[in-house]
């Protein structure tokens, strides 16, 4: 009920959470998952990247104003890696714009929530990003993107 209670105050007619950037899946392989990926939205992989700090290689389609972004794990002691040996491939997070990431940083533990970041960190797609403990987001793991100025 808490987790509940947070999630509405926080998701209350102030938010600042402006719009749904990406859904975040975790793959075995892009080699498999992006000719999948491909049929299946009936859209090109747009953009691959690899993002050292976080240990994955990503893979983005634009979906209108949205994407979704498969992440392969680069590290065999990495959090995909640990994501997809405990939960096996699939959903592993979800991706929402904001304006001032710092600013929803703080209004976001005010209101109640773990951060898994101090201060944002650098992201793929040229963006700096924070994610939620899911602990306090009724188990879904959310990240937080901003655009790098």
């Amino acid at each position: 009920m808490l987790a509940l209670s947070l999630w509405l105050k926080a998701f209350s007619l102030n938010y600042k959470m402006h719009k749904l950037e990406h859904i975040g899946i975790a793959v075995k392989s892009l080699s498999h998952s992006i000719p999948l990926f491909e049929s299946l939205l009936n859209t090109n992989c747009y953009k691959k990247e690899e993002v050292e700090s976080e240990g994955v290689i990503t893979a983005f389609f634009s979906l209108g104003d949205q994407k979704i972004e498969l992440l392969e794990s680069t590290d065999p002691n990495g959090i995909i890696e640990k994501f997809i040996k405990k939960r096996g491939e699939g959903v592993h997070h979800i991706a929402f714009t904001v304006n001032d990431i710092e600013a929803e940083m703080k209004r976001l533990t005010e209101a109640g929530f773990v951060l898994l970041n101090d201060k944002p960190r650098p992201g793929a797609d040229n963006k700096l990003v924070c994610f939620l403990h899911p602990a306090k987001t009724n188990s879904v793991l959310i990240e937080l993107c901003m655009e790098k100025p």
